[in-house]
């Protein structure tokens, strides 16, 4: 056994000193010093969206950085240390190596995010589809199961704009989830989910489908221009509602703007402060307009946004079947769990992880 846990050290070993090269550690090392100059500079918080970007590169670049020097020394020390075990450690220098696989595969997922967009924010969108109420609420469902997702990563969540549905649910949702590589999970999750369950909408018991579909686009940082005129936009201010249409405030503070010229919409009624809505308002109108920008060419659509599909029966990526048996199915790359309850609640990284690893054997 101690023989088995020595030659499998070594080749994790070797393994850490690839992944160097790969994700060009010394290069990162290199940028977080820049970084740390840059935040350490009186004028950081004059311009708070790049004070933001700046913080969250540095963090994610510390991360990165510290578990590669994690994953190297300590595949070092475990080596050191079984040359000096005994049978009796056995257990204990596995679990030990059993954490360092953890921390390689950590690594080799973060390799895989290596697209221009892939280390930034993600603005993402679900739409109910076919299904009447049972649909909205299965929005609902996924607001709750990507917020869950999004906040075990330690992500921060915005929701600038809610269409609530008349009975129930939502019609539809924009999130901005913020947090390294969150554009670059996300854009897995693109395209239209199914909801296989007993309606709790229905008196008849029988089994129901329900549709939505996640759209999802980057986040352009402040060093990407966009141009937009403000005579091409038109802004309408309205008191932001919940669900049945109640009013939540009392003051016209959400806002509209509508980008006149392409009919591109974006909306905030998450903030009590006009300012903080039209700007937050302005960051998805930019994104949007940059999408529509480059899926103008055609080599850009797909890996932004994905092929679009009716939200309807037959285009679905992703199956949650509660009945007549339990279990979420992946077709794209066939990877199934049987703890539908657990996806539910947030557990969603082995159907990005088994997407991110097929989309890069495609690529080679």
């Amino acid at each position: 056994m101690l023989d088995e846990l020595k030659s499998a050290t070594n080749n994790l070993k070797a393994k850490a000193a690839d992944l160097s090269n790969i994700l060009n550690v010394q290069e990162k090392k290199k940028r977080l010093g820049e970084l740390e100059s840059q935040v350490s500079g009186p004028d950081l918080w004059k311009d708070q969206q790049r004070a933001k970007q700046l913080l969250q590169e540095k963090k994610g670049l510390e991360k990165e950085i510290s578990t590669w020097e994690e994953l190297i020394n300590g595949t070092e020390d475990l080596a050191t240390l079984i040359e000096m075990a005994k049978e009796d450690d056995e257990k204990e220098l596995k679990a030990e190596f059993d954490e360092l696989v953890k921390k390689a595969a950590e690594l080799e997922l973060s390799a895989l995010l290596g697209g221009e967009y892939d280390r930034g924010n993600a603005i993402f969108s679900i739409n109910a589809g076919a299904g009447g109420t049972d649909a909205q609420d299965w929005a609902q469902i996924l607001l709750r199961m990507y917020t869950r997702w999004a906040e075990h990563k330690g992500y921060k969540v915005e929701m600038p704009e809610v269409a609530y549905g008349e009975g129930a649910g939502l019609k539809g949702v924009t999130l901005v989830i913020s947090g390294l590589y969150a554009y670059g999970y996300l854009k897995t999750e693109v395209g239209i989910h199914r909801l296989v369950r007993i309606s709790p909408f229905s008196s008849e018991g029988k089994r129901h489908t329900s549709f939505a579909a996640i759209e999802v686009i980057p986040e352009i940082s402040e060093d990407v221009k966009v141009e937009i005129d403000p005579k091409d936009l038109k802004i309408d201010t309205y008191r932001a509602s919940g669900p049945g249409g109640q009013h939540v405030n009392k003051t016209d503070s959400a806002i509209r703007i509508t980008h006149i010229p392409t009919g591109l919409v974006a909306q905030s009624q998450s903030d009590r402060s006009q300012h903080a809505n039209r700007d937050s308002a302005m960051r998805i109108l930019k994104a949007r307009l940059y999408e529509m920008m480059l899926a103008q060419r055609k080599d850009k659509i797909e890996e932004l946004r994905g092929e679009k599909k009716k939200i309807e029966w037959g285009s679905q990526i992703r199956s949650y079947v509660f009945q007549p048996y339990t279990m979420v199915k992946d077709h794209r790359t066939g990877t199934e769990m049987g703890n539908v309850q657990a996806v539910i609640d947030g557990d969603l990284d082995k159907f990005i992880e088994a997407a991110l690893r097929k989309g890069s054997s495609h690529a080679k």
